[in-house]
């Protein structure tokens, strides 16, 4: 099964309602979509989103560097040579971790067609089922408090609430929501960078002497600042998850030999797909730190294949893949079946796609 083509092309997916973050506010997923075409007739399917504000990734950025780089070092190759592709995938450019991911996962769906086996148990078979928390916006804390409510309604148990901007509103956010759901939800807070380190450790205190029982908090503080990190973990009882900080394998070793964070966050979009997150997997299992994983907003096609990973590694414990059901519709056939919280898994081969329509080559 060799690789004698890559196609690139476009899908938009419009949202059910904005997501606002502390970085930014999107309407609709505009992600990359690569097409993998082998001399078998095999198709494997990857996908990129342009998340300049995390990643540095635009959609330019991604087809370039698939186009002008990646693709002219592994067209030709076997795919049972997997290891010399990911060498040669990796060595193509820098950076780029977006391009490389969509790639990543393309070749891991053609890897699993070729032993005629989900990917899921390819990669270690831990179980079939996990269940994902949903995204709350960040918003006024009535309107916040109103979506968390629908969330729960809808059979959620655990809420990742946005918050970032304006630490003292973010405390009345939370006391809010604390307030309409109950003590029977779990609440998780992401402030994607939007505390320096004093104010989140202040912001934190405050949560916790006010009951909010927060079951951990998603990258306080700028990406880059890992001494800040390690203050607040050092400085607060909630838990502390490292996110845009560990882009890759190196990094999470360093957050992890630091003790900067209690658990890590893999992304495919930041690890540069499956191959690298399977390193930090490794990496954590070593150190005994818990990972959780998450997406960008993404289709189904590279959430499917980030639920493969994560069914496939006990050391993955929390999942934060609820891109899929924050879209308005899925133009994906076949792939993982998300019903709202429950994420199950099919045993088609590969990462089971059957077609994915509306996509613009």
């Amino acid at each position: 099964m060799k690789i004698v083509d890559i196609k690139l092309g476009h899908i938009s997916i419009p949202l059910k309602k904005p997501f606002k973050t502390a970085l930014r506010t999107v309407n609709s997923v505009e992600d990359v979509v690569v097409k993998i075409i082998t001399d078998t007739g095999h198709v494997g399917y990857g996908e990129a989103p342009p998340t300049g504000v995390i990643t540095g990734d635009t959609t330019g950025a991604i087809k370039g560097a698939i186009e002008d780089h990646i693709k002219k070092h592994i067209v030709g190759l076997d795919i049972a040579n997997l290891e010399e592709i990911m060498i040669r995938l990796e060595k193509s450019l820098v950076k780029n971790s977006s391009a490389k991911a969509a790639v990543d996962i393309a070749l891991y769906d053609l890897f699993g067609q070729l032993h005629n086996a989900p990917l899921y148990k390819l990669l270690g078979g831990y179980r079939k089922e996990i269940i994902t928390d949903i995204t709350i916006s960040v918003n006024d804390p009535e309107e916040m408090a109103k979506d968390s409510l629908e969330a729960v309604n809808l059979g959620y148990k655990t809420l990742k609430i946005k918050v970032g901007k304006d630490a003292n509103l973010d405390i009345k956010r939370m006391e809010a929501i604390r307030k309409a759901v109950g003590y029977n939800i779990d609440l998780r807070i992401d402030a994607n960078q939007g505390w320096r380190p004093k104010e989140a450790i202040y912001t934190l205190r405050k949560m916790e002497d006010a009951g909010l029982n927060i079951e951990f908090v998603e990258q306080p503080v700028l990406a880059h600042d890992f001494e800040g990190l390690k203050m607040v973990t050092d400085n607060v009882f909630i838990p502390v998850l490292a996110d845009e900080s560990v882009f890759s394998p190196r990094d999470a070793i360093k957050i992890m030999e630091m003790r900067a964070a209690d658990l890590v966050n893999i992304k495919l979009m930041k690890a540069g797909g499956i191959h690298n997150a399977l390193k930090i997997c490794a990496a954590a299992e070593t150190y005994g730190v818990e990972c959780m994983i998450g997406c960008m907003l993404e289709s189904k096609i590279s959430v499917t294949a980030a639920v493969h990973l994560a069914a496939a590694k006990s050391i993955i414990t929390k999942i934060d893949l609820d891109g899929p059901v924050l879209c308005s519709e899925d133009p994906v056939e076949g792939g993982a079946i998300f019903d709202e919280y429950k994420i199950t898994l099919t045993d088609d081969p590969g990462l089971g796609f059957k077609d994915v329509r509306g996509v613009k080559y």
